[in-house]
Order: C-alpha cells, then structure tokens, then sequence
C-alpha cells in the first residue's frame, strides 16, 4: 500500500508528469517485428510445460530424503542417480533444446530486437513502466506487441542470463561434467555450481508466477489471445487454449512419478532400488 501511495504521489507532482512524458515506459523501435509468430506461441507453451515440470521435480531433488528408486546407464554401470535426478536432467535437454531452437528463430527472424534492448533509453523507461505498475495504472499503452522497457529487460535476463547460468550450472553438477578433470574442477567447483543453480531456479519462479498474475491483470482475455493464437482479439479463444494447456501441465505434473517414470528411463538404463 505505501509503495502503491508513494508512486501515485510521485507521479501526480509535476516531476513526475515531466518525467513521464519523457519516459512513457517504452522507447521507439520502428524496425523491431510485431505480434506473436506460431513458432513463438508454441516454444512458449513447451518452455512453460518444461520449466513447471523442471521446478517441480528440482524441488524434489532437494527434499527427498529417500529415492523410491535409482537409475545407472548402461553405458557407466557404475555411475547411480536417483530417479527424480535422471527425469529432472532429461527435462533439462529438453528445455535446452527448444531454448537453442527458440534463440536461433529470434535472431533469424529478427524478433531479437524485442528482447534485446538496443537504446540506453531502455532504463528510463524501465523506471517509468516499474513507477506506472507500482501505481497500478498499468502500461498496457502502445504498439502491438511492443514490449514495455521494464518487459525487455526481465525477458533479456531471463533468456541470456539466467538460462546460461542455470544451463552452466546444470551440467556442472550433471554426468556430462568431466569429473576427472582436475584442472576444470578447481575453476568451477561444485559447490559453486550449488550455491547459483538454486538461487536462479528461485528467479525463474518468481518470473513465471509475476507473468501470469500481470497477464491476467492487464488483460487476460487479449493477452491470453496473444500468447496462444497470435491475434490481436479480445475473445475467449486464447483463454481456452490456456486452460487446455494448463490442463496438460497438471497432468504431466501428477506423472511425475516413480511409477511412470521408471519404465521410460528403463529404456535407457536399469531402474532399481
């Protein structure tokens, strides 16, 4: 409430007029694409279906006291990881996977400039948009599609900051790590690994639940069509597709288990107590 008074006081004295209509929230980007691409809504949906199931099982990992069962490949007999650690690590390829895809098609497509900030004007305006939220007089203003600069920054980080680090981290703690290999073990111990891949788990859980609840507080009806169908429309067509989607998620959420999972990785292992 006092963060909500204080910016609405702010931005009420003339200060913070002058302020505003210098920094509106977002500065000009004439050649940067708009709207929503199908292949954007789609690797949007299977990084939001990864990153729930991801979490989930990462929260697992690390409150489990006792593994229902254990995986070895059968390429290393004498390497053993729990089951919940080989569903979280094969989750984690996939994820990697559709964010490599992801950063190939915005860069091809130029849909990298959305994302990517190209004018110091971005933190201004970042200001402005944080200001015009705390208000709540939401920043909805503007081009279709076009991100506020608070928006560009938290996407930047999120997909060229945050994922390297989780990625980085990830393998170091992962069988795909040379073990053996003293010299890169001294430059990245895994304790260090430890003490960022938790912490950067912590913010893409954050990112997601302050996404849905602006998503749905700014709009949901023509932000859900966004996101799902690409169109510019206030309908109920998007809010379907999220609620399908939703669906699934919680569906794979409940499979997560031992009794599920263990026939898949047996395919790649053996499974066992």
């Amino acid at each position: 409430m006092i963060l909500v008074l204080s910016a609405r006081w702010f931005l009420g004295t003339s200060a913070g007029t002058s302020f505003l209509e210098s920094y509106p929230g977002q500065y000009s980007q004439p050649d940067a694409p708009r709207g929503y691409p199908w292949w954007l809504n789609w690797a949007h949906f299977f990084n939001a279906f990864l990153m729930i199931l991801i979490i989930k099982t990462g929260i697992q990992i690390r409150t489990e006291a006792r593994p229902q069962a254990y995986w070895t490949p059968k390429w290393n007999k004498k390497r053993k990881i729990s089951l919940t650690i080989w569903l979280h690590q094969c989750l984690d390829l996939l994820w990697v996977l559709n964010g490599v895809i992801f950063v190939i098609l915005l860069f091809a497509t130029g849909y990298w400039e959305r994302v990517v900030p190209t004018s110091w004007d971005v933190f201004p305006n970042a200001l402005s948009a944080g200001l015009q939220y705390a208000s709540l007089d939401w920043p909805t203003h503007g081009e279709w599609a076009h991100y506020n600069s608070l928006q560009e920054l938290a996407y930047f980080t999120t997909i060229f900051i945050a994922a390297p680090l989780a990625i980085l981290t990830g393998v170091r703690m992962s069988g795909l790590w040379p073990a053996n290999n003293q010299a890169l073990n001294k430059a990245f111990p895994v304790e260090a690994a430890r003490a960022v891949h938790f912490p950067v788990m912590i913010y893409f859980t954050a990112f997601i639940l302050v996404h849905v609840i602006l998503v749905f507080a700014t709009g949901a009806l023509r932000n859900l069509n966004l996101i799902y169908t690409g169109q510019d429309a206030t309908n109920w067509a998007g809010f379907w597709l999220f609620a399908l989607s939703l669906a699934v998620i919680i569906a794979a959420a409940l499979a997560t288990r031992a009794l599920v999972v263990a026939p898949i990785a047996s395919l790649f292992g053996r499974v066992g107590r």
